[in-house]
């Protein structure tokens, strides 16, 4: 990766909705070079996907919780069968696995308490390999930005 992959991509990172003159315009570089650089990024696995952000609150998702887990056993099938379960919780937009006194961080994003509390009823609670978890509600968003530094 060169000094121009890293301009495209913080430029695709504000915006991915450039046209690919526009995109040349703003990195000092062809359309055509540009198209074909995104499409090898994009094969080579550099650019994830192509996505719109939406806001929590716009949609009605007005409680982000976050929520660190600790797992009574780590066994690799118990860890994976977590993982499994916090992929296909709608209500978790963000899990890492971590160091620490937690074993997981999970970013939960919820219409209210009352649906907080079905969650962890329903996906903490039930689940025998959870030992204990703690829960932080969110009372300002300070930063919102997901971009890497290239």
């Amino acid at each position: 990766m060169d000094d121009l992959d890293r301009r495209i991509l913080t430029a695709l990172q504000k915006s991915n909705r450039l046209s690919f003159a526009e995109l040349a315009e703003l990195v000092g570089s062809s359309a055509a070079s540009c198209m074909r650089r995104v499409n090898k990024l994009r094969s080579d696995g550099v650019i994830l996907a192509d996505i719109s952000l939406v806001d929590p609150k716009a949609v009605g998702k007005s409680l982000t919780v976050v929520v660190t887990v600790e797992l009574d056993r780590e066994r690799l099938d118990l860890v994976d069968d977590f993982k499994r379960a916090m992929r296909a919780a709608k209500e978790v937009t963000q899990c890492y696995m971590v160091t620490g006194n937690a074993d997981f961080v999970l970013i939960v994003a919820v219409e209210d308490v009352g649906a907080f509390d079905v969650f962890v009823k329903t996906k903490l609670y039930t689940n025998p390999n959870v030992r204990k978890f703690q829960s932080m509600i969110s009372l300002d968003r300070v930063k919102f930005e997901p971009r890497v530094t290239v």
